[in-house]
């Protein structure tokens, strides 16, 4: 494996410990700015939406520069937000931080998922991003718990000093081993990279990853007051909890991004079909602790089983111009997650329960399957294969 999977895998630590340990600190961060629980959710929906943000205009700002370079200035972002974050004195302050931080996401994963694939083998590049995105999962099982019991034990900001601190030694590691193909450093226009966008595949990808992981995401924001309002788990067990979905985020991650390098349209539409099921049974066994327990890993492993064929999917169908494309993929990732967010907190303030998020993040979920559905139907269609990654059109 090269060195360069593995500090691109902990850049991504410490991106994806910002942007999820939060959930689990919700309670003493709406405590802390004296605000309500809909309010404290826009802490996570500003970051997803800034995310979307950076995702594209970052990353088409950088697209001619050296991408290792690209990626060290985006892990200086990264560390001058959470350093906002841990100072913030109220509430805005506490959104500046996120905004900043959440800037150089998009660009990160989508500028390195290209890095990853480029590092190997052309039939390994599911395998290879999916390895990056083990950092994301490895945030979920190990950083999220332990950042959440921090945040409990001495306040929600000695949580994102830790971040802080990670994010540099993740600078150190970037700068030291990676070394990105002389390919990646190629260099390309702005222009060439828009050309991905004419692919109607292109833009079906970024529909289907806003749904399906919105989805995801909508049931998952509000989580912890779902563990204690309905399943009666006491709050010191909510960040061990949390391991139980990190096990599944490790596990479909490492599990999708297999399957994918095998075939992407399948792959995506058991993953999706199966998150459906299991979002409805959260919702129905949300009150058995068995249940939910056994629930949390399978949502976790269905869930981001997707990441890799959808990350895949998309630079499949951009062709030779993967890097805007991709940042847009991650983008749109996170525009799923201020959806799903946003919905959740629509049927929590609407008084229908904590168990309102899990269900609208399931219909959410349904209607990304219905696409997929049809975006696989078309591009077996258009080209005459049961997968799209058999072909070299990008067309619909």
């Amino acid at each position: 494996m090269p060195l360069g999977l593995i500090a691109l895998a902990l850049g991504a630590f410490g991106i994806g410990l910002t942007e999820f340990v939060i959930m689990g600190l919700l309670p003493e961060v709406a405590a802390d700015f004296a605000v309500s629980e809909a309010t404290a959710g826009w802490l996570i929906s500003g970051y997803a939406l800034s995310v979307a943000v950076g995702a594209l205009v970052v990353t088409a700002a950088t697209v001619r520069l050296p991408r290792k370079a690209v990626l060290i200035g985006l892990l200086l972002l990264f560390i001058a937000g959470n350093a906002l974050t841990a100072m913030a004195p109220d509430y805005a302050g506490a959104m500046i931080g996120r905004i900043v931080a959440a800037l150089c996401h998009g660009a990160f994963f989508g500028i390195g998922s290209v890095v990853a694939s480029e590092l190997v083998a052309p039939d390994k590049k599911a395998g290879a991003i999916s390895i990056m995105f083990t950092g994301l999962t490895a945030a979920n099982v190990l950083g999220v718990p332990f950042g959440t019991f921090i945040g409990q034990q001495f306040g929600w900001r000695a949580t994102f000093w830790v971040i802080t601190v990670i994010g540099v030694v993740a600078l150190i590691g970037i700068a030291a081993v990676v070394k990105a193909p002389r390919s990646a450093d190629a260099v390309v226009s702005l222009r060439s990279e828009l050309s991905a966008f004419r692919s109607g595949q292109v833009w079906l990808s970024l529909v289907i990853t806003v749904l399906a992981f919105g989805g995801m995401f909508g049931a998952f924001t509000y989580v912890a007051y779902t563990l204690t309002g309905v399943s009666g788990f006491d709050t010191a067990a909510v960040p061990w909890l949390l391991v139980l979905f990190g096990v599944g985020l490790v596990a479909g991650n490492a599990i999708g991004g297999r399957l994918a390098d095998r075939s992407i349209d399948r792959t995506l539409l058991l993953f999706i079909a199966a998150l459906v099921v299991v979002l409805v049974a959260f919702a129905l066994l949300a009150w058995s602790q068995p249940a939910t327990m056994v629930i949390l890993v399978a949502m976790g492993g269905f869930g981001f089983g997707t990441v890799p064929a959808l990350q895949s999917r998309i630079m499949q169908f951009a062709g030779g111009a993967p890097t805007l494309a991709s940042g847009a993929n991650i983008g749109a990732f996170n525009v799923g997650n201020a959806l799903g967010a946003w919905a959740g907190g629509v049927g929590i303030a609407a008084g229908l329960g904590y168990t309102s998020p899990i269900w609208i993040g399931a219909a959410i979920t349904a209607s990304a399957l219905v696409i997929m559905v049809f975006a696989a139907s078309a591009a077996h269609r258009a080209h005459g294969v049961p997968r799209a990654e058999e072909s070299e059109v990008v067309g619909v």
